[in-house]
Formats: structure tokens, sequence, C-alpha cells
């Protein structure tokens, strides 16, 4: 961390030894990819308590596939924003002290507050810790975030602040989150204020640009990588289909094309399926898209804007 080493003695287990645990557990967090989120509730299900809860502090709307194994009642769900990396097993490089994290925790059912309460005692050791009265909505503007800085900064292979002042990519990145909160908002959800804003601009595209300068400049170096871009660096799956092209998916269910994140979803499959690399030579290809709009089939070229 900034400034400081904690050393913290854990007992870690294979997943081969998850079927030799015995005794059940009161509350369990879980931390792994979004799209390992099913198969992993099921194997922790049978250690959890009657009336434990399951914390997902996991990019993505997980909290329904969760809720979906163990129960509404079971499930916490939970957001959180920092800056971090692991390059070495068991060895986390955390860019922002406790003192400069947040969280997020919320249950779906509102008589279900307390358990929520009793997560947030924990978590206050990693940070500052919100209770959201409103956890799906919580969740869906951590995707709004997320939609702009983590797969196009990781096309370009750079830094998120560094991609971030290249010319056409703020704006880019801005169109992305606008789309997800538009996502959002269809999909039954509020704009609702997380890290720490104060207050919420009800307009979709000013509240995702102004989300994004938070991250940029309250959680972000000039060093910092995004989850996605470490997941290539490591020859990983990214989980930009639980990010992008869940925004996209759920705007084409109501008739309408995210562009920018469909773009976003394509060219991350292009570079995890190795038919085109990673780096900042893709710029032309991130700043130009194809309207995909029913019956029309003309390039569109992202203009450069102020960010």
């Amino acid at each position: 961390m900034p400034q400081r080493t904690e050393i913290t003695p854990v007992r870690a287990f294979h997943l081969c030894e998850v079927a030799e645990l015995r005794g059940q557990f009161d509350m369990i967090f879980l931390l792994v990819k979004a799209y390992d989120t099913r198969w992993a509730v099921e194997l922790v299900k049978p250690l959890l308590a009657h009336d434990g809860v399951v914390i997902g502090l996991q990019n993505g709307m997980t909290i329904d596939d969760v809720a979906s194994i163990v129960g509404r009642r079971r499930t916490i769900g939970a957001v959180i924003e920092m800056a971090s990396n692991m390059w070495e097993p068991g060895i986390v490089n955390r860019q922002n002290a406790p003192e400069n994290c947040w969280f997020a925790v919320g249950a779906l059912d509102p008589a279900d507050r307390d358990r929520a309460e009793e997560v947030r005692e924990l978590l206050q050791h990693a940070g500052t810790v919100d209770i959201s009265q409103d956890i799906r909505s919580s969740k869906w503007m951590k995707l709004v975030a997320n939609a702009g800085e983590l797969a196009p900064s990781a096309i370009l292979d750079l830094p998120l602040a560094e991609a971030a002042d290249l010319p056409g990519v703020r704006h880019f990145m801005n169109e992305c989150g606008r789309e997800a909160a538009e996502a959002a908002l269809a999909d039954g959800c509020r704009l609702v204020p997380i890290m720490k804003l104060d207050e919420v601009d009800a307009d979709a595209a000013n509240y995702a640009a102004r989300l994004l300068g938070t991250v940029l400049r309250d959680y972000s170096f000039p060093d910092t990588l995004t989850t996605v871009l470490q997941d290539w660096r490591k020859g990983r799956r990214a989980e930009t289909e639980d990010i992008n092209g869940y925004i996209a998916d759920v705007l084409r269910r109501r008739g309408h094309i995210a562009r920018f994140n469909e773009h976003t979803r394509t060219l991350a499959r292009l570079i995890e399926a190795g038919e085109l690399d990673a780096g900042p030579h893709n710029i032309t290809r991130l700043l130009s898209l194809e309207d995909l709009s029913v019956g029309a089939r003309h390039p569109h070229r992202v203009q450069a804007s102020t960010p």
C-alpha cells in the first residue's frame, strides 16, 4: 500500500480441498471473476450457514446469480472502488490505502438490512463502507464506471489515465458510460450516487462523464492498469462480456443498440481470440465505429472532445 506494507497470515486452501472442509460460515466473500460466479457459489453453498450470507465483491451484475443459488435473503450485494494489482500469488499491491477506498453493501430485501450492517462492520477495516438502500441500482452504477474505463484502455494496452488523455478516447469512454446508464434505466433501476458522490445528475450522459471523472481523479494513478488489461497481460480471459456485453444485451432486448459497448465487445473478442494485439495502434480502430442500427452500415467516426 502507499507508504506502508501489511502482512496478514491466512490459511489458504486449494479448490480441491473445499470438499474437505467441515463446519459452516456466517459470511462468505466472493472475489472470483464475474464469469466464475455460478460454479463458485455452488462450490461453497454447502458451507454456508442456514442464516449466513454470500457477499459478491465483484464487477458485473452477479447479484442475481448468487441469489438464484443461495436465495435472496442470503445474498448481499456489494460495490467496490479501489486501484490494485496482483502479479504474484498472495502479494496484493494496493494503490489506495483503506482510508481512500470505498465500498457499498446492501440487501436485496429491505428486511435484511441488519445483515448488511454486519457486513459493513467487517469491511470497514478495508475502506469506507456505505449502506445502499438500492443495491441493484448501485451495482448498475459501477457498470456505468466500468464500461468506459476497463476495456477501452486495455484495448490500447495503456494505463487508464494515459489512455483517457488521448484525443477522442475520453469521449469514447463517456459514451460507453452513457449507454450503461441508459441500460440501467431501461432495466428499471435509478441513477444513484456511488463513490462518495454527494448528488446525482438526472441526465445519463452527464452522470456517466462525472462518474468517470471521479474514477480518474480520486481512484487512479498514472500507472494504474485496469483489471481487463491485467487479465490480458496474464493471458487470462477478462470480464468484457459481463460488462460491455451485458450492457449491450440489456439494450438490445429493449430494441436499442449500444454502439460503443458493442464495438468494445467486438474488439475485446478479437484480442482474446488472438486475432488482434492490444496496443496504442488500435486507437483508430477503437474510435471508428460501424453504425449497428438496422439498415445502416456506414462508418461513424468519434470526434475528439474536451474531457
